[in-house]
């Protein structure tokens, strides 16, 4: 056979068991019937790394897959670059992507993985756009984001990874996912993408479909995604639902997480959906029957309940006398005797307790109750107890600015004002005659028995020294009294009485002087003239002045009296001399 003969033979075969497409073999013939001329034209010297030649795998080793690309010698393409199991066969046509003319071996170096990576680029050129859908598969993470693998390397920034709060971008590696194209960048050719816009388009399409179908008494079931003060948001399969705290049950609660966790799965109803702004309400309450239908017929005023404390609050406790009723216990129908101001004082959380019904407001979802309606009130018979004039002695409990709060007997105090406790005496504050623990005698003036209120006296045990004063102490009387008091205008004198007159400063002295002191002097007993009585007002002035006046008028009268005396004796004497001389005389 000639030289020419063994290589039309050779090239049919290959031609025959390569089984290229047409222009692959077009370009093999060319290789090979140039072969003859060493590193002329079309040889390996000639090709160039980054162009994507078919081949024939050939051979299969622990690392490396060998491959026959028609050129002087085989390749080797790393056996990690093969993905998918069934390429691996003798025989097998793939495409290889030209790593290296020549490696340090001296053997072509080809690239499974940059070939495929080379097509995918192309394609998504040729086909794809930005907007388009491509499945990918997350490999690592990076700087701002993720790099997906999609045929080749795209990059998923972080805020495009999820439509919710991410913890943990780890989650994510080794999953594949559906991807939109935000960007493709063919210059320096990379590709940016988005799961975010998918998830959203996904929800707001599942939102319009669920917002189509659902209605008004359906029961869902969602999954709690936030809960707030006000309510509970649930995620009913791509619609979010408001459970107001006021539709999760009959009972009273302070807040949604007594009954509700995060990821938690619930059934409710749906109460409310309003299409226009794709909100829905939800209830839970309303799958279980309304415990106060016929409340009122079931509990009256009057009725006797036993039930549990479960709540303390500042103006009272909440009781439950069955599941889902609760009655509210205020702090002003605890006690008949106490002011009672914090619910603690009467009843603890837990306590079992036995109340009255007072009232029932079905449609506010109230109940009032009452524990001091279980025991008598003190108060029903105060009147018959406490008659109007009647003498009573009582412990001084408590003394304020306007009087002194005296304990009758337990739960009923009376009260004695401060303008009752003395006819004579201007009292400032009652410790000024009264004292905390002491013993008192009074009168009662008055009994209010709805509003709990008796007032005593204590200077209505004695008599009213201003309504005889005219009498007993007349403008122009004499008293005599003990200084009690001295002042810049003048001294305060106590009577016998008991009652304080003033001695104004001009009625001190009938003889000039500088001070009251220079005067009288505290504790010193004096003599004045009444000069002027107002019992209304309750004032007497009195004057030493004129007193003083008159007894020294009083006393010259005396004087002139007895001179005059002395003297008509004289001229009596010298009118009978003559008589008596005449007398001697005879």
């Amino acid at each position: 056979m000639s030289k020419q003969q063994q290589i039309d033979w050779n090239e049919s075969n290959i031609i025959d068991d390569v089984a290229f497409h047409e222009e692959d073999a077009k370009q093999f013939k060319n290789l090979l019937a140039h072969k003859e001329k060493g590193a002329g034209e079309g040889s390996v010297a000639q090709m160039s790394s980054g162009q994507i030649l078919k081949g024939r795998v050939v051979e299969l080793t622990k690392d490396f897959v060998v491959v026959d690309v028609g050129l002087k010698s085989e390749g080797l393409v790393p056996m990690a670059e093969f993905d998918d199991p069934n390429e691996l066969f003798l025989g097998n046509e793939i495409e290889v992507y030209l790593d290296q003319t020549e490696g340090e071996d001296g053997q072509i170096v080809l690239s499974r993985e940059k070939a495929r990576r080379q097509r995918q680029w192309e394609y998504i050129v040729n086909h794809c756009e930005e907007g388009s859908i491509v499945k990918g598969k997350v490999i690592r993470k990076v700087k701002g984001g993720l790099m997906v693998d999609i045929g080749m390397e795209a990059f998923l920034p972080g805020s495009q990874i999820d439509n919710k709060r991410i913890k943990n971008l780890d989650e994510f590696l080794g999953h594949s996912y559906d991807f939109k194209i935000l960007k493709i960048n063919t210059e320096r050719k990379n590709i940016v993408v988005s799961r975010r816009e998918l998830l959203e388009e996904e929800r707001i399409s599942r939102k319009a479909e669920l917002l189509e179908n659902i209605h008004e008494g359906d029961v869902r079931h969602g999954i709690v995604k936030n809960i707030t003060d006000f309510g509970v948001f649930l995620d009913l399969d791509g619609i979010d639902g408001l459970l107001h705290i006021t539709d999760m049950t009959w009972k009273r609660i302070k807040h949604p997480s007594e009954m509700v966790s995060l990821g938690q799965e619930l059934e409710v109803m749906i109460l409310h959906v309003d299409k226009d702004k794709g909100r829905v309400a939800l209830g839970m309450k309303q799958k279980e029957s309304n415990p106060w239908e016929e409340i009122e017929e079931r509990y009256p005023p009057g009725t006797h309940v036993r039930g549990k404390i479960v709540n303390l609050v500042p103006y009272g406790a909440f009781i439950e006398i069955e599941p889902g009723i609760e009655g509210l216990i205020h702090v002003s129908e605890m006690s008949w005797v106490k002011n009672v101001t914090d619910p603690a004082e009467v009843v603890n959380k837990g306590d079992e307790v036995d109340a009255i019904v007072l009232s029932v407001q079905k449609e506010e979802g109230k109940i009032s109750l009452g524990i001091k309606q279980m025991e008598k009130n003190p108060w029903d018979d105060v009147e018959a107890k406490y008659p109007i004039g009647s003498n009573v002695t009582a412990e001084i409990r408590n003394l304020t600015n306007y009087g002194a709060f005296v304990e009758l007997e337990p739960g009923i105090d009376g009260l004695i004002h401060i303008s009752d406790l003395s006819w004579i005496k201007k009292v400032s504050h009652p410790s000024e005659v009264l004292k905390k623990g002491d013993k008192v005698d009074a009168i009662v003036l008055s009994v209010d028995k709805e509003s709990k209120k008796i007032t005593l006296g204590v200077k209505q045990l004695g008599n009213n020294p201003w309504e005889s004063i005219e009498k007993t102490m007349p403008v122009g009387s004499l008293v005599k009294g003990i200084v009690s008091k001295i002042t810049a205008f003048g001294a305060f004198v106590e009577l016998p009485n008991g009652i304080e007159a003033l001695v104004h400063v001009t009625e001190l002295s009938d003889q000039p002087f500088g001070k009251v002191e220079e005067v009288v002097n505290k504790g010193e007993e004096v003599t004045a003239k009444v000069i002027k009585l107002d019992p209304e007002h309750k004032k007497i002035a009195l004057s030493i002045k004129e007193f003083l006046v008159d007894k020294n008028k009083v006393n010259h009268d005396d004087i002139v009296v007895g001179a005059t005396k002395a003297r008509g004796g004289a001229k009596k004497s010298k009118k009978a001399k003559p008589a008596e001389e005449e007398t001697s005389a005879e």
